[in-house]
């Protein structure tokens, strides 16, 4: 069944091309479809197009197709294109023309464009709290280990000082930054489409903002065609916000990789997250952060596979909006599921305490040696010259001992500071309204 079957049938090999991978892929949108066909039943019978028996038809019907979604017994079979087709069939073969009635006044344009505007909404609602319940095990983490000092490298040469305090909190502040970003694509997603039809809206009185607050939306989509323009604006914002994450999250899984080496061995995994070697007895592989470092990278190309498939579009809408669904789910559920595994994984991350030290990491004191002089009235840059020399004829002994007694930021890494950023997160931003109810 098709919602605009005209009297004759498309070719097989037609139709099967441009069905694409809809039928799974619209499993996704599945709920939000029956909830936003909720609201437009109740503000269709509020403007007198139904009837009250009708609007009571389509809601229990709805709220049917809504329990079966929910005990998984749900589907879309190759009869239909679409979960919009099967859930108007379903309406249609119990009440007649009440479910023939439920697309007054919408257009499967607008109609699709509601349900991926929801389900974006919901997601990141979603990746949200799990983004702030990662930055709060690196806030544990940075406050339990802010004595723990190891060296911090550029270059990928050991450069200075650094603590674990500092690289947990470093983290937990840029997934804060990347909190933004999926706060702009919440934004976006709030819209509401509903209403701008084909994306010139309809000549029946309908309540758009009857719809809105059903929904739940934070406000109206008000041109009709800026509304159809929505399409591809909404999935490359969260292209962008999921890439911009990633990014964080692949930075963060080369570290660890890093650390984890025998060569600088500062963190330690349990035996049970490695994996091992076919040949070599003594390996136990990081593997868990090297596929999140894979995953990441791979994320980091979302953004340009939706430029790509949009960026020479009119106005209006157009069937290769079809293959965003193609590009952004799967890459949607891939990064979940990285948050899950990292939200997993790094409470059981040991650190190895006295790494710094070792006698190779000697020289990354030098600045505490300059520091130290400056203290005694040398200017920089002589002490600066001064303490060059000295690393290179052999005379340099490292002042640890001042280090300890000056450590500075190094034992202060803004935990405290941090800490009010999440709370504020959660008490200003819609994204965390589940969380404040």
């Amino acid at each position: 069944m098709k919602i605009w079957e005209k009297g004759f049938s498309v070719n097989d090999t037609i139709e099967k091309f441009t069905v694409g991978q809809d039928r799974a892929l619209d499993m996704h949108l599945a709920p939000f479809d029956m909830l936003a066909s909720k609201a437009q039943a109740n503000m269709l019978a509020k403007v007198g197009l139904i009837s009250a028996e009708e609007q009571a038809q389509l809601i229990q019907g709805l709220d049917e197709l809504l329990a079966q979604l929910a005990a998984g017994t749900f589907q879309i079979e190759a009869a239909f294109e679409d979960v919009h087709s099967k859930i108007e069939y379903y309406l249609t073969e119990k009440y007649g023309d009440a479910g023939k009635k439920i697309h007054t006044a919408r257009s499967r344009n607008d109609q699709v464009l509601t349900a991926i505007q929801l389900f974006i909404k919901d997601y990141t609602e979603q990746i949200a709290v799990k983004i702030l319940a990662l930055v709060e095990v690196m806030l544990q983490k940075a406050t339990l280990h802010q004595a723990d000092l190891l060296p911090g490298y550029t270059h990928f040469q050991a450069a200075m000082p650094s603590s674990f305090g500092l690289w947990f909190s470093a983290y937990a502040e840029h997934l804060l930054l990347d909190l933004a970003v999926f706060e702009a694509a919440h934004i976006v997603a709030d819209q509401n489409p509903l209403g701008s039809g084909a994306g010139f809206g309809s000549s029946f009185p309908i309540d758009r903002e009857m719809t809105t607050r059903e929904m739940g939306f934070g406000g109206v989509a008000v041109s009709s065609v800026g509304a159809q323009m929505l399409r591809g604006k909404t999935e490359k914002t969260l292209a962008f916000a999921i890439a911009g994450a990633a990014g964080t999250l692949g930075k963060l899984a080369y570290d660890l990789v890093l650390y984890n080496s025998q060569d600088l061995g500062f963190v330690t995994l349990p035996k049970e997250f490695t994996t091992g070697s076919s040949i070599m007895p003594h390996k136990k592989n990081p593997d868990v952060f090297e596929l999140v470092r894979a995953h990441a990278n791979r994320l980091q190309a979302l953004p340009n596979d939706i430029i790509l498939a949009t960026s020479n579009l009119p106005s209006g809408y157009h069937r290769d909006f079809q293959l965003l669904k193609e590009l952004l789910f799967g890459p949607m559920m891939e990064f979940a599921d990285l948050l899950d595994i990292l939200l997993f994984a790094l409470p059981e991350i040991k650190i190895k305490a006295g790494v710094i030290e070792q006698a190779k990491y000697d020289p990354i004191f030098s600045v505490e040696n300059i520091n130290q002089l400056i203290l005694a009235g040398v200017p920089f840059r002589d002490a600066y010259q001064q303490v060059g020399r000295a690393v290179e004829d052999g005379s340099y002994v490292p002042h640890r001992e001042f280090h300890t007694t000056h450590l500075g930021s190094i034992h202060n890494p803004g935990l405290a500071e941090i800490a009010g950023k999440i709370q504020r997160w959660k008490e200003r931003s819609a994204l965390f309204g589940a969380v404040k109810g």
